[in-house]
Formats: structure tokens, C-alpha cells, sequence
């Protein structure tokens, strides 16, 4: 499953992970995917979507 919203394309954002002495390694936020059923236009498919576009209402779910 690919970690990106497939309404606002929402994904995975990188950087780094700093200790308390200051060094520095690299590390991954991924963004909270829920994989749903929709209804896209009368059809009832699933697709991975961000809590934040469920939340705001922008997908239709499918009951």
C-alpha cells in the first residue's frame, strides 16, 4: 500500500531525528492512511485516504 492520500496526495515526509547530543540521523513521518470504502460516483471502491480529508468530509463513505 502506497502511504499517500489519494484525494489531497497527502504522503510520507523525511528528515531528520536529532539526539540530545545534536547528531543527527534520518527518519520518516508517515501520514495516517485508513484504507476505506468509498462511493465514487455511484460505485463502491476502496481507497486510502488521510484522516484529515475524512475528518473535513471531502470523500463520500460508503455504508
Amino acid at each position: 500500500m502506497s502511504r499517500k492520500c489519494e484525494v489531497c496526495g497527502k504522503g510520507q515526509v523525511s528528515g531528520n531525528k536529532v539526539s540530545h547530543s545534536n547528531r543527527h540521523s534520518r527518519r520518516k513521518w508517515n501520514a495516517n492512511i485508513q484504507t476505506i470504502r468509498i462511493n465514487d460516483n455511484g460505485t463502491i471502491r476502496r481507497a486510502n485516504v488521510c484522516t484529515k480529508c475524512m475528518r473535513a468530509g471531502k470523500v463520500n463513505r460508503a455504508i
